[in-house]
């Protein structure tokens, strides 16, 4: 095993261990590092050796292999977290990579869904299908509780207190947060529960997660991208959706409807307004109503 490959590894332990990461997170930092492993390795250098200029030509050639400004971005966040743990384990005095510059990115508005929209795509499942009420409880879930897809396939009857009106989630990092829950999540989950799921062979350590395939299973980020996407071409839908769709589309509403931002950041697991602020440059006929009708120099 090469130093690099050593070094790696510890690194990944040390982002589940004790950076607490999600697993696609760290899946992320690890794949980028291997992109930076392999440029070095090819040119015999270690990871004690690397300097500025190694990262400047690594980047280089990534930005002539036509990668993105954002995907850019990324891979340095990346390989900055590398090296402050290179530092922090002794391992290097000084670290390489605090003078590269992140390059600039425009603000990339995310996709979202009109009301009629999503209320579309729920009509166009397919409720004579054993799995037609566990799509369209997931897809409720998904636009009124704003979650993540990983957060809907960890949803837990453990973390689901309807009494009180609400969900635990466990977010990245294993943040956990309090999610106001609205009475047709509960009804539609009620129903795939009562008609679907408890007439399911639920196969042993998944008995707890609420939706499940066909075999009885913890559902997959994929199997859940994909009956999104599936909806949408049945429905003849133009856009590019992911599940994500709903979550920016939840958010979105939410802004249009007069929500408070900081309400928001709560409900989304955000950790910085910044991130939540995006939303409010969605709608722009919304911001202009809103501007004209309370700016005191458009009062009669």
């Amino acid at each position: 095993m090469n130093q690099w490959s050593i070094y790696n590894r510890d690194f990944v332990n040390y982002l589940k261990i004790e950076r607490g990461l999600a697993e696609n997170s760290i899946f992320a930092y690890q794949r980028d590092l291997e992109k930076l492993s392999e440029f070095c390795i090819a040119r015999s250098i270690s990871p004690k050796e690397v300097n500025l200029e190694n990262l400047k030509q690594f980047l280089a050639d990534l930005y002539d292999l036509g990668l993105s400004a954002r995907s850019q971005a990324r891979v340095i966040s990346g390989i900055k977290q590398f090296f402050d743990f290179m530092v922090l384990e002794g391992v290097r005095q000084e670290d390489p990579s605090s003078l590269l510059e992140l390059p600039k990115i425009g603000m990339k508005l995310p996709v979202f869904l009109s009301i009629a929209e999503i209320d579309e795509m729920i009509a166009a499942i397919d409720l004579s299908k054993p799995e037609g009420h566990r799509n369209k409880a997931m897809l409720e879930t998904l636009y009124s509780c704003g979650l993540r897809v990983s957060e809907l396939i960890n949803l837990k009857f453990s973390n689901i207190f309807f009494q009180q009106g609400f969900i635990r989630v466990i977010g990245k990092g294993n943040k956990e947060r309090l999610v106001p829950v609205s009475p047709s999540v509960e009804k539609e989950i009620g129903i795939y529960v009562s008609g679907t799921r408890n007439h399911m062979n639920i196969q042993k350590g998944h008995e707890d997660f609420v939706f499940l395939n066909r075999r009885g299973k913890q559902l997959t980020r994929v199997m859940i991208f994909t009956i999104v996407k599936n909806l949408a071409l049945s429905i003849g839908l133009k856009k590019k959706v992911s599940p994500h769709t709903f979550r920016h589309s939840f958010a979105t509403h939410l802004i249009e409807g007069g929500a408070n931002l900081r309400a928001i950041q709560e409900m989304l697991g955000h950790e910085s307004i910044t991130t939540t602020e995006i939303y409010t440059h969605l709608d722009q006929s919304f911001i202009r109503e809103a501007i004209i009708s309370y700016h005191p120099r458009n009062k009669k």
